[in-house]
């Protein structure tokens, strides 16, 4: 890391490192999209404007702001604004609907709810006013805007909850986790400088700005003074124009990008599908290791991997200095101030970016051992360089391109159906998405058989979020089980389905 992002990565809180950003590169620019750019210098006095806006509306420090948006320039300076108050945020990811939109908001107590209005075909002022959220407004595209004399002191307390970040985890409901300024700060520290990257790269957000991935993307930005493209609704070949537009050098976000950037590089053998691109980069879900090799030899770009999860946004990370072995086996090495700790082989973090908990007390006590270190419930071992290899989990979580998606959630719905005796939900390998999801269903004596369409349709009506829907129902005549509690034995039908 170099001097000038090291000093910037003392900054107490995201306000204060945009404020010295500003005073250092006012004119560079940060954030690109379609034909839009906002510089450093615009991002700071626009999102001062915004938080008088705010201010105005009755937002004070300590309030709490739901805003579910999707990946654009308005998102932006919005959270920015909300940080120069001091409020605490609880982004939701767009595509979540009623059931986990309604459970955010209540548990969250927020008392203002930022929404799209509509977009991409549904209602988001319609759920928020069916869900009975408080002070609903659209932030789509018209910010509030206000006189920044108006406002208190920007926070200089960076180590206050001032983020509440949701994760499916194992349970039917989210858990919310809390995050201060000084925990993003650090885990965006932490990917900068494991990806080795300079003021002369181009960087690109991909994925939703909502997900934890969003500060720690910024974080990076406001570190080394580079922009960084946005997308507002990623698709392939779609995307390509604007990465070519503005010479992205860095892509990526989960296996499923890599898959998709593959796939459409195979179109024309030998052609860089991006001619600027060098490295891609991301975390989130499983790398198969003949991914990483497919994409380096036909792609000519090096491939980095980490390993992170909301609660601990950046954990280990490739380098793209490692050996390509290190790089396709294993989720890279933990940075300086992340702390691992193999305990009965159990993956154990202590440091700066892990969270404080969750708002549930209950939960926050059984995250974290004696000795203060966060239980992950990940399996994986260290190697003899520091490399981290993850072997497996205990949490039954499916992660799919890049998002934890709770098969107890899905089970607890399907289980409600008739035709449906027990069933045990299950992810598999997959090459683009990292896993899939696969139903695997025991019906009763007479019942017509479940097709994937029916089972889809159920979900769907049920409300569940189209991103855990199953890619795959299979039929079997009797589960199996142990012979003691008869649990289900989900490893067998992963050894089965694979």
């Amino acid at each position: 890391m170099n001097e000038t992002a090291h000093a910037l990565g003392t900054s107490r809180t995201l306000w204060e490192l945009l404020d010295r950003r500003a005073a250092l590169t006012p004119d560079r620019p940060v954030l690109l999209q379609d034909d839009r750019t906002l510089t450093f210098g615009e991002l700071r006095s626009r999102a001062e404007r915004v938080a008088a806006g705010l201010y105005d509306m009755g937002v004070r420090p300590g309030r709490v702001v739901a805003w579910q948006l999707p990946t654009r320039i308005e998102t932006a300076l919005l959270s920015f604004a909300l940080a120069r108050l001091g409020a605490v945020q609880s982004p939701v990811i767009p595509f979540y609907r009623d059931r986990e939109v309604g459970f955010a908001l209540r548990e969250s107590k927020a008392e203002f709810f930022a929404v799209p209005g509509e977009w991409r075909g549904f209602d988001h002022t319609g759920m928020a006013r069916r869900l009975g959220a408080r002070k609903v407004f659209e932030a789509y595209e018209a910010l509030p805007d206000g006189d920044p004399a108006v406002l208190p002191a920007a926070p200089a307390d960076g180590t206050s909850v001032r983020w509440i970040y949701w994760t499916s985890g194992t349970t039917s409901d989210p858990k919310g986790v809390l995050h201060t300024d000084r925990s993003l700060i650090a885990g965006g520290s932490c990917l900068a400088h494991a990806l080795r990257l300079t003021s002369d790269d181009v960087g690109s957000i991909a994925f939703p700005y909502a997900h934890i991935g969003g500060p720690d993307y910024m974080v990076m930005l406001l570190l080394y003074g580079f922009p960084a493209v946005l997308f507002e609704h990623f698709a392939l070949p779609g995307a390509l124009d604007g990465y070519r537009k503005h010479g992205v050098t860095v892509a990526g976000g989960s296996t499923a990008f890599y898959s998709m950037f593959l796939t459409e590089q195979r179109k024309q053998p030998g052609v860089p599908v991006v001619p600027s691109l060098r490295l891609l980069a991301g975390g989130g879900a499983p790398k198969p290791p003949e991914l990483y090799h497919s994409v380096v030899r036909e792609m000519g770009v090096q491939l980095t991997h980490g390993y992170g999860m909301t609660e601990v946004p950046m954990i280990t990370m490739g380098a793209p200095d490692d050996s390509a072995e290190n790089l396709a086996t294993t989720e890279g090495r933990p940075p300086e101030g992340m702390e691992i700790r193999i305990v009965d082989g159990e993956v154990r973090l202590k440091g700066e970016a892990v969270c404080r908990g969750y708002l549930d007390p209950e939960q926050s006590a059984a995250a974290f051992d004696a000795d203060g270190f966060f239980v992950t419930g990940d399996l994986g071992r260290l190697t003899d360089s520091g490399h981290l290899v993850l072997t497996g989990r205990l949490k039954d979580v499916i992660i799919r391109k890049g998002e934890n998606i709770s098969a107890k959630e899905i089970e607890d719905l399907l289980h409600r159906h008739p035709a449906v005796r027990d069933v045990a939900v299950i992810g598999l390998p997959d090459t683009e998405r990292g896993e899939r999801v696969c139903a695997v269903v025991e019906q009763p004596p007479e019942a017509e058989q479940l097709t994937l369409a029916a089972v889809t349709s159920y979900l769907r009506a049920e409300g569940l979020s189209v991103h855990k829907l199953p890619e795959q129902v299979e039929i079997v005549d009797a589960l199996p089980r142990n012979e003691t509690l008869r649990k289900v034995l989900k490893y067998k039908l992963r050894e089965r389905y694979t």
